[in-house]
């Protein structure tokens, strides 16, 4: 995960970000859709910036605070899970942010996957290009990202009081893939 805070209090903000070291993003915390409701702000270079941003999301309907991260580059690739009754978890990959919705890219597999089986999801992903590295791009390092793939799926087997699950967007470059941001909805009941 990237290294983060959340808090409600300005000052703590600031110091986080300027310990991290500049730009970071923030977030809003409360509403589900951050982004749908401005409360998603990329790129934020100096203390001043940050400032303003905290003021503005937290005139947002139910924001309780503002998360900060440092900003990361790469591509955006996602992870999702959820439950089925007669089957168990369903493990999903594609590209992340936005894309997830726009291009309805998305692979599929039941939990738990083995590595081959979470390379052939993301091999057979419309967008495989684009994880690969394409147009002087470089690409992402699939091997990372089969692995978390794998390991998610191996938890779901024994965690199945997670009903759904959405790590989104993950960053990923030739060395890392990061988790940006996560949903995890948990019920009491385990089967």
């Amino acid at each position: 995960m990237v290294p983060e805070m959340v808090s409600d209090q300005k000052e703590a903000l600031k110091e986080f970000a300027q310990k991290g070291g500049y730009p970071v993003v923030a977030k809003v915390v409360g509403p589900v859709h951050k982004s749908d409701v401005g409360g998603v702000a990329l790129n934020v270079r100096t203390p001043e910036h940050l400032e303003l941003e905290f003021d503005r999301m937290m005139k947002i309907k139910d924001a309780t605070a503002i998360m900060v991260q440092k900003m990361l580059k790469g591509t955006e690739v996602f992870i999702g899970a959820k439950y089925e009754q007669r089957f168990g978890h369903v493990v999903l990959c594609g590209l992340g942010g936005i894309f997830v919705e726009v291009l309805k890219d998305v692979k599929s597999g039941l939990a738990p996957l083995s590595y081959p089986e979470a390379f052939s999801m993301i091999r057979s992903l419309r967008g495989y290009k684009i994880i690969k590295g394409t147009r002087g791009q470089r690409g992402i390092n699939e091997q990372k990202y089969a692995e978390i793939i794998v390991r998610l799926s191996t938890l779901l087997r024994f965690a199945t009081e997670i009903k759904e699950m959405d790590i989104n967007p993950l960053l990923a470059d030739e060395n890392e893939v990061v988790a940006v941001d996560a949903r995890i909805f948990v019920s009491p009941n385990k089967a």
